[in-house]
C-alpha cells in the first residue's frame, strides 16, 4: 500500500502539468479578444477604429489649437520582435492629417505572423481619433531578422473636446503565428478536398463519355455488318 502512494501523485501532477500547458496554450490565442474585452469593460483604453476612413471633403484644420499625440508600443512576451514608434510625440492640429509609422524588427530565427492592438487614452478622445491607415487593419508578417517600416496616417477630428490636451495612441503587438498557420493549413485542406472532388467529377465524366463512344462503336460494327450480310443475299439471289 505503502509503494502505490508515489506512483497515484506522479500521476497526478502529470495531469495538473498537462493542464495548465494546454490551459496555457488556450490563452494565448485568447488574448487578442481578451485585451479588447477588458479595455471595453474597465474603460481604461478607447477602441480606435478597425478599418480605414475616407477623409472628410472639405474638412478645415483648426490651426488655433494643438493637440498632443504620444506614441506607445507593448510586446507581449511570445513575441521576439523589437517594435518601437518612429516619433514619441507629435504636436498637431485638428482636422490636420498627419502620416508617421512603427517600425518593427523580427529577432527570431524563422519568420512570424505578428497583430498590433490599437488603443487611445483617455478613452473619451478615441472617438475624436480616426485612422486613414493603419498597420493594424492586416497582420504583419516579417522574416526572420527582418526589419518593416509599418506606416500610420491618421487625424483627429476638428470637433475634438477643448479639455483634451493630449491623446495617448498605445499599440500592443501580439504573435498569431499559430493561429496562422492553423487557419492557412485548413484553407489548405478544403482547397484538396475540393481538387480531389473536381477530379473524381471529371473522372466519372469521362468514364460516361468513352462507354458512350464504346457504345457508338459497336452500333457502328452491327449496322456495317448487316448492310454486308444483305448485299450477300442478293448477290446469291442473282
Amino acid at each position: 500500500m505503502i509503494e502505490g502512494k508515489p506512483k497515484s501523485s506522479n500521476k497526478k501532477l502529470i495531469a495538473i502539468l498537462c493542464a495548465a500547458v494546454l490551459g496555457m496554450f488556450g490563452f494565448g490565442f485568447a488574448l487578442v479578444p481578451l485585451y479588447d474585452v477588458m479595455c471595453d469593460v474597465l474603460g481604461i483604453n478607447g477602441k480606435t477604429n478597425s478599418v480605414s476612413v475616407v477623409q472628410p471633403v472639405g474638412m478645415q484644420v483648426d490651426t488655433s489649437r494643438t493637440v498632443r499625440i504620444e506614441f506607445m508600443s507593448h510586446i507581449n512576451p511570445d513575441m521576439p520582435w523589437a517594435f518601437t514608434p518612429e516619433k514619441v510625440s507629435m504636436d498637431v492640429h485638428p482636422g490636420q492629417v498627419i502620416q508617421t509609422a512603427y517600425i518593427a524588427t523580427n529577432n527570431a530565427t524563422q519568420s512570424l505572423v505578428g497583430q498590433a492592438v490599437p488603443s487611445v487614452s483617455p478613452g473619451t478622445g478615441a472617438a475624436y481619433f480616426n485612422k486613414i491607415e493603419c498597420f493594424c487593419f492586416n497582420q504583419q508578417p516579417l522574416e526572420a531578422n527582418a526589419q518593416a517600416e509599418m506606416p500610420l496616417i491618421f487625424y483627429i477630428e476638428p470637433d475634438v473636446p477643448e479639455s483634451i490636451h493630449t491623446l495617448t495612441l498605445s499599440y500592443t503587438l501580439f504573435n498569431i503565428t499559430k493561429t496562422t498557420n492553423v487557419t492557412n493549413t485548413t484553407n489548405s485542406t478544403n482547397r484538396t478536398d475540393s481538387t480531389n472532388t473536381t477530379n473524381i467529377t471529371n473522372s466519372a465524366s469521362n468514364s460516361d463519355s468513352n462507354s458512350v463512344n464504346s457504345q457508338e462503336i459497336v452500333d457502328v460494327t452491327q449496322s456495317s455488318t448487316g448492310r454486308k450480310s444483305a448485299l450477300n443475299r442478293e448477290l446469291s439471289n442473282e
